[in-house]
């Protein structure tokens, strides 16, 4: 086996990469580990070039395998990996949005990289994919504008943060006096439970290309700190990376760009150019006009013999035609599409509930044309997800966010069923910008699940379930922090830059349609009126200063209040309580080792309270905590029972009880039982002389088994076992039955005969 080893510390700990023989097949290829996390990142380009296809047809795929885990998974049946879990999907996304704007979009030969998950151990492995995976296309022959870098921060709860009062970076030239201490390079599993701020953040050429941000109401100006520290730790691994690109990289592959026949420029700027503006900056809304003018080019022609043949070339070059135009007219016009201020937010609608009576909350929110709908369903701790995964075991997850967006949201046909990519990461982003405000389990038991129906789409339908899910939280009576709201941010940069100048630019608060298929960034800011709680950013171009992120960060924080004053004038705070159709859940505590006596020997009593109470489920955790979820009163039922399973009894006490059965020297009686059939209580013995104030000859003709009798705990023994006495507590039971002192003088009142209880 042939190797070389690089090395480079990062965060205090060492980061290498090793290049071998192993995958040698691929036409780069590269083991990365951090600490004891280790990835193997393959990069492989097809020879032939696919001629049926108008787009660039990268694919990555982030593979978990269960033995990285140190851990034979899956299920009883199949032990091996099945589909992609979640958190793989969202993991290969991280690393395609970040390497996809690196390379020549004119390509039409399949790319693939692929993340093998080697071994897991404390160590994000999306950060270390990421790094692999820019050094694997770096140093292989397949054309790529690389390398990147990739870097987790964290600040954990009661760490610095930068007031406003405070400079957002530090000026050209001046020492930079942010706290070194204040920021984790890449946290570990465990220090990420307690992080206010989490950033992953990719780049290079001391920019930002690609950023996922988990906050609790953070700030921006910390925000953008954090940014900038990024952007030095990329400046490091850039630096390592270019040191290996020269010692062992294979020249690229030489991959031009097709060139256009001179006939296809001739017939759009004779034709079709001067009616572009008008096209573009029609004043309204979406993208219709466009779609016309392109149907009228694609027409004209086919209608021209020599350009029959170059129809998918065609239709890249229209495309790439609205492009310079949007940005043209930003750049040098001052224009949006649709006539707007570049701060300006569209007309917005806000409704939470009055739907159904049948769901348990629902919002609807409107932004332009982009408009949601969710749905809120609650449910008992129960029904939360298991998590079971590469990552995770046994994890209970009690806060889902589902998204869907159906192909007629677009105005298009498509197949229904199933889930992509796309939804699963854009319900995950707004599930990460709500989970900020969820109220805890000791203060709403509940298991929360939203689902986002994207029943219209012009922009930023993720930032639009945002608004719409807080409705619906709202709606139905989740105690949440404070209400969430998001905006999509877009960019427009000069293009060509200027050589002997700074490329000019524009920012864009609320992108529409052609903003968002034409712009340059996506940039995605969630939070509260006191501050963020997630971003998600992806771009076109190779990376975006900080300081340009700096200023979108200002202008989504006025948008973002903008919108919360819409939804708040439709709910000002969650309802006073949940709907009526929600389970009720009732909470209690019981100790740690009486855990066995609710549950019983396989079961028995909690599955008898259950059937007898008819709660919909009960659920008892390691620490005592109980949570019964019922309906129409079962839940106060159960609770009442489980209560007579666990009580402790106390001398002088007073119950009902029943006789269960008779022995020479008294009866055992059943206390504190409730339910039908009676579940719970405790049994203790009525001794023969604590029937009545006199002697009497024997039991049976003081009590039969199944009569009911009032008594009096006597004393508890130093074994737990109950004494209990009629006599005290019914002076008069007795004479009521009738009873006579006995006549047997061989015996006398009060003796236990051997062996008796």
């Amino acid at each position: 086996m042939q190797s070389k080893k690089f090395e480079i510390e990062i965060g205090g700990k060492k980061m290498s990469a090793e290049f071998s023989d192993l995958a040698e097949q691929a036409n780069g290829s590269v083991i990365v580990r951090y600490g004891e996390t280790a990835v193997l990142a393959t990069a492989v380009i097809s020879e032939r070039t696919r001629d049926d296809i108008d787009y660039f047809p990268l694919t990555v795929d982030y593979e978990e395998r269960f033995y990285a885990a140190g851990a034979i998974l899956g299920s009883r049946f199949v032990r091996r990996e099945g589909r992609p879990s979640e958190d793989a999907i969202l993991s290969g996304r991280i690393v395609d949005r970040t390497v996809r704007p690196l390379f020549p979009n004119h390509i039409r030969n399949e790319i693939q990289v692929i993340i093998t998950v080697l071994a897991l151990d404390e160590e994000d492995p999306s950060v270390v994919a990421v790094n692999a995976a820019s050094l694997a296309l770096a140093v292989s022959n397949i054309p790529w504008n690389g390398p990147v870098a990739a870097v987790r921060i964290g600040q954990q709860a009661g760490r610095e943060s930068f007031s406003e009062a405070s400079p957002l970076l530090p000026a050209a030239g001046e020492n930079d006096s942010r706290p070194a201490e204040s920021f984790i390079i890449n946290p570990t599993y465990k220090e990420r439970e307690n992080l206010e701020l989490d950033i992953l953040a990719c780049g290079l050429g001391g920019t930002i290309n690609m950023i996922e941000v988990a906050a609790h109401e953070a700030q921006e100006e910390t925000v953008a700190v954090a940014f900038a520290r990024a952007v030095e730790e990329h400046e490091k691994i850039l630096a390592w990376q270019q040191k290996i690109i020269s010692a062992i990289g294979k020249p690229k592959r030489e991959m031009p760009a097709p060139e256009l026949p001179t006939a296809l420029g001739d017939l759009y700027a004779a034709e079709f150019a001067p009616k572009m503006t008008a096209a573009v900056f029609c004043g309204e809304a979406g993208k219709k006009n466009i779609y016309a003018l392109k149907k009228e080019f694609l027409t004209r022609m086919g209608e021209v013999e020599e350009l029959a043949a170059y129809k998918k070339i065609a239709d890249r070059f229209f495309e790439e035609k609205v492009d310079e135009e949007i940005h043209r007219g930003a750049i040098e016009d001052s224009k949006r599409a649709d006539n707007r201020a570049f701060d300006e937010v569209r007309p917005l609608f806000a409704q939470a509930g009055r739907v159904s009576s049948i769901l348990h909350g629902s919002g609807i929110f409107y932004r332009g044309g982009t408009h949601v709908f969710t749905a809120l369903t609650l449910g008992g701790p129960g029904d939360s997800q298991l998590v079971d995964s590469m990552e995770e075991r046994d994890v209970k997850k009690r806060f889902m966010h589902h998204y869907n967006f159906p192909p007629f949201s677009g105005g298009e046909t498509g197949r229904m069923g199933g889930i992509n990519r796309r939804m699963i990461g854009h319900g995950a982003l707004a599930e990460k910008a709500l989970e900020a405000v969820i109220p805890s389990k000791e203060i709403f038991p509940y298991t929360i699940r939203l689902v986002s129906e994207c029943f219209a789409s012009n922009g930023s339908t993720s930032m639009g379930s945002v608004c719409a899910s807080t409705l619906a939280l709202m709606d139905g009576g989740v105690p949440i922090l404070r209400p969430v709201a998001g905006v999509a941010m877009g960019l427009l940069v000069e293009q060509p830059a200027p050589s002997n100048k700074p490329a000019r630019y524009q920012i864009l608060t609320d992108i529409q349609g052609p903003e968002d298929s034409h712009g340059d960034m996506d940039f995605k800011v969630a939070g509260t009126k006191k501050g963020i709680t997630a971003i998600q950013m992806d771009i076109k171009l190779g990376g975006v200063p900080v300081s340009i992120l700096t200023e979108a960060l200002a202008g989504a924080r006025a948008a973002r209040l903008h919108i919360l004053e819409t939804m708040l004038k439709e709910i000002g705070t969650p309802r006073a309580s949940i709907s009526p159709r929600a389970p009720e859940i009732i909470t209690l505590k019981v100790r740690p080792d009486q855990i066995g006596l609710v549950i019983g020997g396989g079961g028995k009593t909690i599955n008898g309270i259950k059937d007898t109470s008819g709660v919909e489920d009960i659920t008892i955790e390691d620490d005592g905590s109980v949570f019964i979820t019922g309906r129409n009163g079962t839940a106060t039922k159960a609770k009442e029972m489980i209560e007579a399973v666990v009580k402790e009894y106390k001398a002088g006490e007073v119950y009902d009880g029943e006789v269960t059965r008779l022995m020479d020297f008294g009866a055992f009686v059943k206390i504190g039982a409730t339910g039908n059939p009676p579940t719970g209580g405790a049994e203790g013995l009525v001794h023969v002389s604590e029937v009545a104030p006199f002697r009497i000859e024997k039991i049976a003709d003081a009590v039969q088994p199944g009569d009911k009798v009032r008594v009096m705990i006597k004393e508890i023994d130093d074994k737990g076992r109950i004494n209990l006495s009629i006599k005290a507590a019914d002076p008069e039971f007795a004479a009521r039955r009738g009873l006579k002192p006995s006549t047997n003088n061989g015996r006398e009142q009060g003796h236990r005969p051997a062996g008796s209880r």
